[in-house]
Protein backbone atom coordinates (compact mmCIF):
# COMPACT_ATOMS: atom_id res chain seq x y z
CA UNK A 1 0.00 0.00 0.00
CA UNK A 2 1.01 3.63 -0.38
CA UNK A 3 1.72 5.58 2.80
CA UNK A 4 3.13 8.91 3.92
CA UNK A 5 5.94 8.00 6.31
CA UNK A 6 7.68 10.24 8.83
CA UNK A 7 11.32 9.35 8.10
CA UNK A 8 13.27 12.22 9.68
CA UNK A 9 12.50 15.59 11.30
CA UNK A 10 10.78 17.78 8.66
CA UNK A 11 10.87 14.83 6.24
CA UNK A 12 7.86 12.84 5.04
CA UNK A 13 8.26 10.20 2.35
CA UNK A 14 5.42 8.91 0.17
CA UNK A 15 6.31 5.27 -0.42
CA UNK A 16 5.20 1.63 -0.43
CA UNK A 17 4.62 0.02 2.97
CA UNK A 18 3.32 -3.42 3.99
CA UNK A 19 -0.45 -3.60 4.29
CA UNK A 20 -1.50 -4.01 7.94
CA UNK A 21 -2.82 -7.39 9.08
CA UNK A 22 -5.70 -7.18 11.59
CA UNK A 23 -5.38 -9.13 14.83
CA UNK A 24 -8.24 -10.81 16.71
CA UNK A 25 -10.99 -8.26 17.42
CA UNK A 26 -9.67 -5.85 14.80
CA UNK A 27 -10.91 -4.75 11.40
CA UNK A 28 -9.06 -3.62 8.29
CA UNK A 29 -10.07 -0.11 7.23
CA UNK A 30 -9.65 1.31 3.74
CA UNK A 31 -8.85 4.91 4.57
CA UNK A 32 -11.00 7.56 2.90
CA UNK A 33 -9.64 10.61 4.71
CA UNK A 34 -7.08 11.41 7.42
CA UNK A 35 -6.59 14.83 9.02
CA UNK A 36 -3.32 16.50 10.02
CA UNK A 37 -3.26 17.22 13.76
CA UNK A 38 -1.11 19.66 15.70
CA UNK A 39 0.54 16.67 17.38
CA UNK A 40 1.51 15.40 13.92
CA UNK A 41 3.20 18.76 13.38
CA UNK A 42 5.12 18.37 16.66
CA UNK A 43 6.34 14.98 15.47
CA UNK A 44 7.21 16.42 12.05
CA UNK A 45 9.64 18.78 13.80
CA UNK A 46 11.08 16.02 15.96
CA UNK A 47 9.57 17.53 19.11
CA UNK A 48 7.56 14.50 20.25
CA UNK A 49 9.53 11.73 21.92
CA UNK A 50 6.49 9.46 21.66
CA UNK A 51 6.62 9.62 17.86
CA UNK A 52 9.95 8.71 16.29
CA UNK A 53 10.84 7.70 12.72
CA UNK A 54 10.09 5.69 10.77
CA UNK A 55 6.38 5.99 11.55
CA UNK A 56 3.10 6.47 9.72
CA UNK A 57 1.46 9.41 11.48
CA UNK A 58 -2.21 10.39 11.48
CA UNK A 59 -5.10 9.62 13.83
CA UNK A 60 -8.06 11.66 12.51
CA UNK A 61 -9.65 9.19 10.13
CA UNK A 62 -12.70 7.87 8.34
CA UNK A 63 -12.95 4.93 5.99
CA UNK A 64 -14.66 1.70 5.01
CA UNK A 65 -14.33 -1.73 6.64
CA UNK A 66 -12.84 -4.39 4.39
CA UNK A 67 -13.86 -7.98 5.15
CA UNK A 68 -15.59 -9.59 8.12
CA UNK A 69 -19.19 -9.26 9.24
CA UNK A 70 -19.20 -5.48 8.74
CA UNK A 71 -17.63 -5.52 5.27
CA UNK A 72 -18.39 -2.35 3.32
CA UNK A 73 -19.57 -0.33 6.33
CA UNK A 74 -18.44 3.32 6.38
CA UNK A 75 -16.99 4.24 9.76
CA UNK A 76 -15.37 7.04 11.72
CA UNK A 77 -12.41 5.91 13.80
CA UNK A 78 -11.98 6.76 17.45
CA UNK A 79 -8.17 6.51 17.53
CA UNK A 80 -7.88 6.29 21.32
CA UNK A 81 -7.49 2.65 22.34
CA UNK A 82 -8.15 1.83 25.99
CA UNK A 83 -8.24 -1.32 28.11
CA UNK A 84 -11.94 -1.17 28.96
CA UNK A 85 -11.40 -2.76 32.38
CA UNK A 86 -9.59 -0.24 34.59
CA UNK A 87 -11.39 2.08 37.04
CA UNK A 88 -11.19 5.04 34.64
CA UNK A 89 -12.72 3.05 31.77
CA UNK A 90 -15.46 1.57 33.95
CA UNK A 91 -16.21 5.01 35.39
CA UNK A 92 -16.90 6.47 31.92
CA UNK A 93 -13.57 8.32 31.77
CA UNK A 94 -11.81 6.07 29.30
CA UNK A 95 -9.68 8.96 28.05
CA UNK A 96 -7.80 8.71 31.37
CA UNK A 97 -7.05 4.99 30.99
CA UNK A 98 -3.54 4.29 32.27
CA UNK A 99 -3.03 1.82 29.40
CA UNK A 100 -4.31 4.05 26.61
CA UNK A 101 -2.68 4.11 23.20
CA UNK A 102 -3.36 6.20 20.14
CA UNK A 103 -2.62 5.35 16.54
CA UNK A 104 0.10 7.31 14.79
CA UNK A 105 2.28 7.01 17.87
CA UNK A 106 4.97 4.38 18.36
CA UNK A 107 4.51 1.46 18.23
CA UNK A 108 1.11 1.80 16.50
CA UNK A 109 1.10 2.91 12.84
CA UNK A 110 -1.32 5.67 11.90
CA UNK A 111 -3.74 6.64 9.16
CA UNK A 112 -1.67 8.46 6.53
CA UNK A 113 -1.93 5.35 4.38
CA UNK A 114 -4.33 3.44 2.18
CA UNK A 115 -5.15 0.94 4.94
CA UNK A 116 -5.31 0.89 8.74
CA UNK A 117 -6.09 -1.79 11.33
CA UNK A 118 -8.26 -0.87 14.33
CA UNK A 119 -10.12 -2.61 17.15
CA UNK A 120 -13.75 -2.98 16.08
CA UNK A 121 -14.96 -1.38 19.32
CA UNK A 122 -13.27 1.86 18.19
CA UNK A 123 -15.36 2.13 15.02
CA UNK A 124 -18.40 4.42 14.92
CA UNK A 125 -20.84 3.89 12.06
CA UNK A 126 -20.83 6.86 9.72
CA UNK A 127 -24.27 8.35 9.03
CA UNK A 128 -25.51 7.83 5.47
CA UNK A 129 -24.34 10.43 2.96
CA UNK A 130 -21.88 11.97 5.41
CA UNK A 131 -18.83 13.46 3.69
CA UNK A 132 -15.84 11.29 4.77
CA UNK A 133 -13.58 14.37 4.74
CA UNK A 134 -15.89 16.05 7.25
CA UNK A 135 -16.12 12.81 9.22
CA UNK A 136 -12.33 12.80 9.63
CA UNK A 137 -12.66 16.12 11.49
CA UNK A 138 -14.60 14.33 14.25
CA UNK A 139 -11.45 13.69 16.29
CA UNK A 140 -10.35 17.31 16.82
CA UNK A 141 -13.95 18.47 17.18
CA UNK A 142 -14.54 15.77 19.82
CA UNK A 143 -11.58 17.19 21.73
CA UNK A 144 -13.31 20.57 21.68
CA UNK A 145 -16.66 18.98 22.57
CA UNK A 146 -15.10 17.35 25.63
CA UNK A 147 -13.39 20.58 26.71
CA UNK A 148 -16.65 22.52 26.55
CA UNK A 149 -18.40 19.75 28.49
CA UNK A 150 -15.72 20.00 31.21
CA UNK A 151 -16.10 23.79 31.30
CA UNK A 152 -19.87 23.48 31.49
CA UNK A 153 -19.69 21.19 34.51
CA UNK A 154 -17.20 23.43 36.31
CA UNK A 155 -18.86 26.78 35.60
CA UNK A 156 -20.99 28.37 38.29
CA UNK A 157 -23.22 29.86 35.58
CA UNK A 158 -24.96 28.25 32.59
CA UNK A 159 -22.83 28.46 29.46
CA UNK A 160 -25.55 30.48 27.71
CA UNK A 161 -25.04 33.22 30.32
CA UNK A 162 -21.24 33.13 30.20
CA UNK A 163 -18.71 35.35 28.55
CA UNK A 164 -16.08 33.12 26.94
CA UNK A 165 -12.56 33.61 25.61
CA UNK A 166 -10.95 31.09 23.23
CA UNK A 167 -7.19 31.25 22.66
CA UNK A 168 -6.26 29.80 19.27
CA UNK A 169 -8.35 29.44 16.10
CA UNK A 170 -6.89 26.25 14.71
CA UNK A 171 -9.19 23.26 14.29
CA UNK A 172 -9.67 22.68 18.03
CA UNK A 173 -9.98 26.34 18.97
CA UNK A 174 -12.43 27.07 16.16
CA UNK A 175 -14.42 23.97 17.09
CA UNK A 176 -14.53 25.16 20.72
CA UNK A 177 -16.13 28.38 19.51
CA UNK A 178 -18.66 26.46 17.43
CA UNK A 179 -19.55 24.11 20.31
CA UNK A 180 -19.88 27.01 22.78
CA UNK A 181 -22.17 28.77 20.28
CA UNK A 182 -24.20 25.59 19.86
CA UNK A 183 -24.63 25.54 23.65
CA UNK A 184 -26.17 29.02 23.60
CA UNK A 185 -23.10 31.12 24.44
CA UNK A 186 -23.27 34.39 22.48
CA UNK A 187 -20.42 36.35 24.06
CA UNK A 188 -17.37 34.62 22.59
CA UNK A 189 -14.02 36.17 21.73
CA UNK A 190 -11.50 34.14 19.70
CA UNK A 191 -7.85 35.12 19.33
CA UNK A 192 -5.20 33.94 16.87
CA UNK A 193 -1.99 35.49 15.59
CA UNK A 194 -2.41 34.04 12.07
CA UNK A 195 -4.38 36.31 9.75
CA UNK A 196 -5.68 33.41 7.64
CA UNK A 197 -7.05 31.52 10.65
CA UNK A 198 -8.67 34.74 11.90
CA UNK A 199 -10.36 35.19 8.53
CA UNK A 200 -11.63 31.61 8.64
CA UNK A 201 -12.95 32.06 12.17
CA UNK A 202 -14.78 35.23 11.14
CA UNK A 203 -16.50 33.38 8.31
CA UNK A 204 -17.51 30.61 10.73
CA UNK A 205 -19.39 33.31 12.63
CA UNK A 206 -19.21 31.89 16.14
CA UNK A 207 -17.64 34.87 17.89
CA UNK A 208 -15.70 38.13 17.82
CA UNK A 209 -12.24 37.49 16.36
CA UNK A 210 -9.15 39.46 17.39
CA UNK A 211 -5.40 39.64 16.76
CA UNK A 212 -3.46 39.07 20.02
CA UNK A 213 -0.55 41.09 18.64
CA UNK A 214 -2.25 44.13 17.10
CA UNK A 215 -5.58 44.38 18.95
CA UNK A 216 -6.34 45.27 22.58
CA UNK A 217 -5.81 42.42 25.03
CA UNK A 218 -8.85 40.63 26.42
CA UNK A 219 -10.54 42.46 29.29
CA UNK A 220 -8.79 41.65 32.59
CA UNK A 221 -10.99 39.67 34.97
CA UNK A 222 -13.66 39.71 32.28
CA UNK A 223 -14.42 36.10 31.28
CA UNK A 224 -16.39 33.35 32.99
CA UNK A 225 -14.81 30.67 30.80
CA UNK A 226 -11.38 30.73 29.13
CA UNK A 227 -10.34 27.85 26.90
CA UNK A 228 -6.68 27.70 25.90
CA UNK A 229 -6.34 25.70 22.69
CA UNK A 230 -2.70 26.77 22.26
CA UNK A 231 -1.14 25.80 25.56
CA UNK A 232 1.92 28.05 25.66
CA UNK A 233 3.49 30.14 28.41
CA UNK A 234 2.10 33.34 26.85
CA UNK A 235 -1.45 32.04 26.37
CA UNK A 236 -1.55 30.64 29.91
CA UNK A 237 -0.64 34.11 31.17
CA UNK A 238 -3.40 35.65 29.05
CA UNK A 239 -5.89 33.05 30.27
CA UNK A 240 -5.26 33.74 33.95
CA UNK A 241 -5.32 37.51 33.47
CA UNK A 242 -8.64 37.30 31.60
CA UNK A 243 -10.44 34.92 33.96
CA UNK A 244 -13.05 36.36 36.32
CA UNK A 245 -12.92 35.62 40.05
CA UNK A 246 -14.55 32.21 40.35
CA UNK A 247 -14.08 31.60 36.63
CA UNK A 248 -12.93 28.50 34.79
CA UNK A 249 -9.83 27.99 32.64
CA UNK A 250 -9.76 24.84 30.50
CA UNK A 251 -6.32 23.97 29.10
CA UNK A 252 -6.24 21.83 25.93
CA UNK A 253 -3.12 22.90 24.06
CA UNK A 254 0.31 21.34 24.48
CA UNK A 255 2.63 23.89 22.90
CA UNK A 256 5.09 23.95 25.81
CA UNK A 257 5.52 23.30 29.52
CA UNK A 258 7.24 26.54 30.49
CA UNK A 259 5.02 28.04 33.19
CA UNK A 260 2.96 31.17 32.68
CA UNK A 261 0.49 30.65 35.54
CA UNK A 262 -0.22 33.33 38.14
CA UNK A 263 -0.80 30.90 41.00
CA UNK A 264 -1.46 33.74 43.45
CA UNK A 265 -4.41 35.00 41.38
CA UNK A 266 -5.72 31.48 40.79
CA UNK A 267 -5.69 30.88 44.55
CA UNK A 268 -6.97 34.22 45.84
CA UNK A 269 -9.73 34.48 43.23
CA UNK A 270 -10.74 30.81 43.38
CA UNK A 271 -10.24 30.18 39.67
CA UNK A 272 -10.61 26.60 38.44
CA UNK A 273 -7.77 25.52 36.16
CA UNK A 274 -8.54 22.21 34.45
CA UNK A 275 -6.49 20.24 31.96
CA UNK A 276 -8.40 18.14 29.42
CA UNK A 277 -7.26 15.27 27.25
CA UNK A 278 -9.09 14.04 24.15
CA UNK A 279 -12.66 12.72 24.75
CA UNK A 280 -14.77 9.75 25.77
CA UNK A 281 -16.58 7.52 23.30
CA UNK A 282 -19.82 9.27 24.29
CA UNK A 283 -18.23 12.61 23.31
CA UNK A 284 -17.02 11.10 20.04
CA UNK A 285 -20.40 9.69 19.03
CA UNK A 286 -22.15 12.96 19.88
CA UNK A 287 -19.62 14.86 17.78
CA UNK A 288 -20.14 12.66 14.72
CA UNK A 289 -23.90 13.22 15.00
CA UNK A 290 -23.48 16.99 15.40
CA UNK A 291 -21.15 17.24 12.40
CA UNK A 292 -23.54 15.23 10.24
CA UNK A 293 -26.61 17.24 11.27
CA UNK A 294 -25.02 20.57 10.37
CA UNK A 295 -25.28 21.79 13.97
CA UNK A 296 -21.66 22.96 13.76
CA UNK A 297 -21.97 24.75 10.42
CA UNK A 298 -20.93 23.87 6.89
CA UNK A 299 -17.33 22.95 7.83
CA UNK A 300 -15.95 25.11 5.03
CA UNK A 301 -12.77 25.39 7.13
CA UNK A 302 -11.86 21.76 6.28
CA UNK A 303 -9.70 21.35 3.16
CA UNK A 304 -8.96 18.07 1.34
CA UNK A 305 -5.64 17.32 -0.39
CA UNK A 306 -4.17 14.16 -1.93
CA UNK A 307 -2.14 11.97 0.43
CA UNK A 308 0.70 12.01 -2.11
CA UNK A 309 0.98 15.77 -1.54
CA UNK A 310 1.05 15.40 2.23
CA UNK A 311 4.57 16.78 2.68
CA UNK A 312 3.65 20.08 1.03
CA UNK A 313 0.49 20.23 3.17
CA UNK A 314 2.64 19.94 6.32
CA UNK A 315 4.91 22.70 5.02
CA UNK A 316 1.94 24.98 4.27
CA UNK A 317 0.50 24.45 7.74
CA UNK A 318 3.88 25.01 9.36
CA UNK A 319 4.39 28.28 7.49
CA UNK A 320 0.83 29.47 8.13
CA UNK A 321 0.14 29.74 4.41
CA UNK A 322 -3.36 28.26 4.41
CA UNK A 323 -6.70 29.60 5.69
CA UNK A 324 -7.86 26.03 6.38
CA UNK A 325 -8.17 25.26 10.07
CA UNK A 326 -7.91 21.59 9.10
CA UNK A 327 -6.21 19.87 6.15
CA UNK A 328 -7.40 16.33 5.48
CA UNK A 329 -5.34 13.97 3.31
CA UNK A 330 -7.15 11.68 0.89
CA UNK A 331 -5.43 8.50 -0.41
CA UNK A 332 -5.45 7.90 -4.16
Amino acid sequence: MKALVYTNPTELTYRDEPEPVPEVGEALIKVDAAGICGSDMHAFHGHDERRYPPLILGHEVSGVIVGGSRDGEAVVVNPLMTCGTCDACLDGRSNLCANRQIIGMNPREGAFAQYLRMPERNLVSMPQRMNPVHAAAAEPVATAWHAVAVATRASARPVAECKALVLGAGAVGLAVGLVLHLGGCRKIRIGDTNEFRRATAKVAGCGDVYDPIGDPAPEPNGYDIVIDAVGGKVTRGVAVAAAKPGGVIVHIGLMDNDGGLDIRKITLQEISFIGTYTYTMVDFRATVAALHSGALGDLAWVEARPLAEGHSAFLDLDAGRTPAAKIVLVPD
